[in-house]
């Protein structure tokens, strides 16, 4: 099924923050920013077990069992299984270390094998309290493997994930599936393969103002010729682009700060906001179904719905070309 005939609207929500990245988030701050993207209009809302341990599953289906379920399109993740056991070492997860250190106690289980894909499965339905998921992405399988290491985990993917997701797909359990990381290598590799076919694919970090060479020129080129979908995440580049420290999940360093006070340098001289360029940019690929910005503060989400819908003049995006903040061949916004 194609992505943009599947998902409401051009905004969603990213739920990472809810699982306490970077700072322990209270539960009434967690459950207020979910409601106010509802009230905004998001119908379309991302998760993953990974997202602390399962705590932003468990407190987004704690909100979203009091909405009418045929209202709303819901994906989470295969790749990572929750185990009952607590982690009494701290967890090896590469450049995602230390994203989660105030998320849940509970050790995680790195593996794409089919059974642990159902297993995963079926830990999900139960943090978010439903009967059913809409999308299934294959996480991170490139992430934390150095090398050729993670050619390997990409086959066990291929023949464990991969295809119980396409099964359950042809079987109307679910309505999608694809991959959901932050490097565009597992993407291609699934594209050139004659099967399981995946419907779309979410990149994270890898199609955004301080990002998106490699996914233009490599990437989306092959997914538009085979009309897979994008779902951009991460359009802040961890929160860098919304007056955020952080960028790859790291403190930003001195190049990319100096980058990003250019950018909004420009911005302020057209008088936008640098969140509406970074939504609209990431939108503009005639690839791109929708994005998905994360918040753990209920004002987010009216800055992102305002940002998303502000008129950004077209002289804006001839600077940003001119002053090579931005490849000349991306794609603009319609007008532009």
């Amino acid at each position: 099924m194609s992505l943009k005939n599947l998902l409401p609207g051009r905004l969603g929500f990213g739920t990472a923050p809810l699982g306490n990245m970077f700072r322990a988030i209270p539960d009434e701050e967690a459950r207020a920013t979910v409601e106010a993207a509802w009230e905004q209009g998001v119908r379309f809302y991302d998760t993953a077990p990974f997202y602390g341990a399962g705590l932003a599953e468990e407190r987004l289906g704690e909100v979203l069992a009091g909405k009418p379920r045929d209202e709303y399109v819901l994906s989470t993740k295969v790749g990572r299984v929750i185990l009952d056991e607590h982690e009494t070492d701290v967890p090896d997860f590469g450049e995602k270390g230390g994203l989660f250190e105030h998320g849940n106690p509970n050790k995680i289980l790195h593996e794409w094998t089919a059974e642990a894909t159902e297993r995963s499965i079926e830990g999900s339905l139960k943090r978010l309290g439903t009967d059913r998921l809409d999308i299934v992405w294959v996480h991170d399988i490139a992430q934390d493997f150095h090398g050729d290491a993670w050619l390997g985990k990409f086959e066990e993917a291929r023949t464990g994930a991969f295809r119980v997701l396409s099964r359950l797909r042809d079987e109307g359990v679910i309505k999608a599936w694809g991959l959901g990381v932050n490097k565009t290598e597992p993407i291609e590799l699934t594209l050139a393969l004659d099967e399981p076919r995946p419907d779309g694919f979410l990149l994270a970090g890898r199609y955004t103002l301080l990002d998106h060479e490699h996914a233009l020129t490599r990437l989306l080129p092959l997914a538009q010729e085979q009309g897979v979908d994008m779902v951009v995440g991460g359009p802040y580049s961890s929160g860098i682009l919304a007056g955020g420290t952080h960028f790859e999940y790291q403190q930003a360093p001195a190049e990319i700060i100096e980058r990003v006070g250019k950018l909004k340098a420009l911005a302020e001289r057209h008088g936008i906001s640098i969140k509406a360029a970074a939504l609209q940019f990431s939108l503009a690929h005639p690839a791109s179904a929708t994005v998905i910005p994360g918040a753990t503060r209920p004002s987010r989400i009216a800055e992102d719905t305002a940002a998303l819908n502000e008129t950004v003049p077209a002289a804006f995006w001839t600077d940003l070309r001119a002053a090579g903040l931005i490849s000349p061949a991306a794609p603009l916004p319609h007008g532009a």
